[in-house]
């Protein structure tokens, strides 16, 4: 073991005698080897200190512009979800025509692949620049894809345009407006029957309200008949042309009568509980050459 040693002399200003501080060789060699790691360390938390002081602008400009970024994509990408909505409703509306009208349908368009996800959600809307890149090439093919449906819709809303001002009298025949107003209570098709609980087919819809709630006729016709059965009670039949009738049941009062012609919107009747009812409704059916159809397929407003 090595046993020297080094020797410190403190001298003081004044008259009193020297001190002497000895240390030996090995811890003088471990202090001295603290003293550099810790001396380097210190300068390496100035030189980190000030470099992060001069980036420091830098990045907080990089984080608002991100944040600015990201409100930006936020907002554009709630505009590509309402484009999306209200084209998938002027396409239903545009296939409700073509049914009402008997136009056939274009051939399949392109279809959208929708966004997704929440427009608040921080996973959607990264900030890194790879993702946030690969988010607005994605939005860019949404909006790509909007405008080529957009075009195509147009197109076809303007052959539904010429199609129709050639059929005047058979749009004016053809079922299209809701009877009454109220709470639509049953569909149309497959049902539970409210009186023996067994399945059975409900050929139309029944929509309730208020006795005396005023029914119209839902197209331009000439009624047939103005009569009374167990099932629909007081009901009125109203034939329209081109294969087309309508029959409104449960009414309480009739104001038409047999060979009257009626336009669409006129009042015939109001609501009752008249024959096999559980409450006051309209049961309201569409018949095309006979057979019994969905209402809500010739139903627009």
């Amino acid at each position: 073991m090595d046993k020297r040693h080094i020797t410190f002399f403190v001298l003081t200003n004044d008259s009193s005698r020297s001190r002497q501080v000895k240390m030996p060789v090995r811890r003088f060699k471990m202090a001295a080897v603290g003293a550099g790691i810790l001396a380097l360390v210190l300068a390496f938390i100035v030189i980190d200190y000030a470099r992060l002081r001069i980036e420091l602008p830098g990045k907080q400009a990089l984080m608002r512009e991100n944040a600015g970024q990201k409100v930006e994509l936020m907002n554009l990408a709630g505009k590509v979800r309402d484009l999306e909505t209200n084209l998938a409703k002027l396409n239903l509306f545009d296939k409700k025509l073509r049914v009402i009208a008997n136009i056939d349908t274009p051939p399949a368009g392109k279809k959208l692949r929708g966004m997704g996800g929440s427009a608040a959600g921080d996973d959607f809307f990264p900030t890194t620049g790879p993702q946030t890149a690969e988010l607005v090439e994605r939005m860019k093919g949404e909006l790509a894809a909007l405008n080529d449906l957009a075009r195509s819709q147009e197109t076809s809303f303007t052959e539904l345009q010429e199609q129709l001002m050639k059929r005047t009298s058979y749009l004016a025949s053809t079922p299209s407006i809701w009877p009454t107003r109220g709470w639509v209570t049953s569909t149309f098709g497959r049902r539970v029957d409210p009186f023996t609980g067994l399945p059975h087919s409900h050929h139309g819809i029944d929509i309730a309200n208020r006795v005396g709630t005023p029914v119209a006729v839902t197209a331009d016709g000439v009624v047939t008949k103005t009569s009374w059965t167990r099932a629909l009670g007081k009901y009125v039949q109203v034939r329209h042309g081109y294969g087309y009738k309508t029959v409104y049941g449960h009414l309480a009062e009739t104001f038409v009568k047999v060979g009257q012609r009626v336009k669409r919107g006129d009042r015939i009747a109001t609501m009752g509980n008249t024959g096999r009812s559980t409450g006051p409704h309209l049961h309201y059916a569409v018949l095309v050459n006979g057979s019994a159809v969905n209402p809500f397929n010739y139903i627009l407003n």
